[in-house]
């Protein structure tokens, strides 16, 4: 098992016990001044907060046109769904798989995945698979790439801005904003936090 009042410096290695911090102070450690951890305010209510205002954004992302285009009279709409299909039909099936795995099922699932960890704890329950879905989050985190699947979308409307009108969709505007909650979702998370509400369930 191991020792959830030690923690080790992500620079130097070297061991510190942790110890109740005041909110909104910092721990560093005594060799190298590097962070250790944060005591941040109202972590879990916030990280909640985000992570389902994300479900939301992420269900209307998914359920409405990225883009609309007008060309010689005739109207297109584009969704998540319908790029990832016609990157597999002109034979990018490798890509389509990239594209559907890092904008939609990585971020469905850590959202998903951090709802089943946030909610019961703001209950005062502690689940029992509570570690491995952690794990397991944490593991996801940098899959998520819809900040890069953003960005290929704007380059690709500054290029068709030259062919066809361009109208963005409701759903692109989802997805901006969805990627500034998961960023706030994730900046607001005190991972210590958790850790110390399974330890805490053990002793009892």
């Amino acid at each position: 098992m191991w020792d959830t009042s030690l923690i080790a410096c992500h620079e130097c290695d070297l061991l510190h016990r942790i110890e109740p911090l005041p909110v909104g102070s910092t721990a560093r450690c005594v060799r190298c001044g590097a962070v250790l951890y944060r005591q941040k305010r109202n972590s879990l209510d916030r990280s909640l907060a985000l992570v389902i205002a994300g479900l939301i954004l992420f269900v209307l992302a998914n359920s409405y046109p990225l883009l609309a285009f007008k060309l010689q009279g005739q109207v297109k709409y584009a969704t998540l769904i319908t790029g990832v299909k016609d990157l597999y039909t002109q034979g990018w099936g490798e890509l389509s798989a990239v594209v559907l795995l890092t904008s939609a099922v990585v971020p469905l699932v850590y959202l998903l995945g951090m709802l089943s960890i946030l909610l019961p704890l703001k209950l005062n329950r502690v689940p029992s698979y509570l570690p491995g879905a952690f794990r397991l989050v944490t593991n996801l985190q940098p899959w998520g790439m819809m900040e890069v699947f953003m960005l290929g979308i704007l380059v690709s409307i500054v290029k068709l801005m030259k062919m066809a009108t361009i109208v963005p969709g409701i759903s692109l505007y989802c997805f901006a904003v969805l990627i500034f909650v998961l960023a706030g979702a994730m900046a607001f998370l005190d991972p210590q936090l958790i850790w110390q509400r399974l330890e805490e369930s053990r002793c009892r």
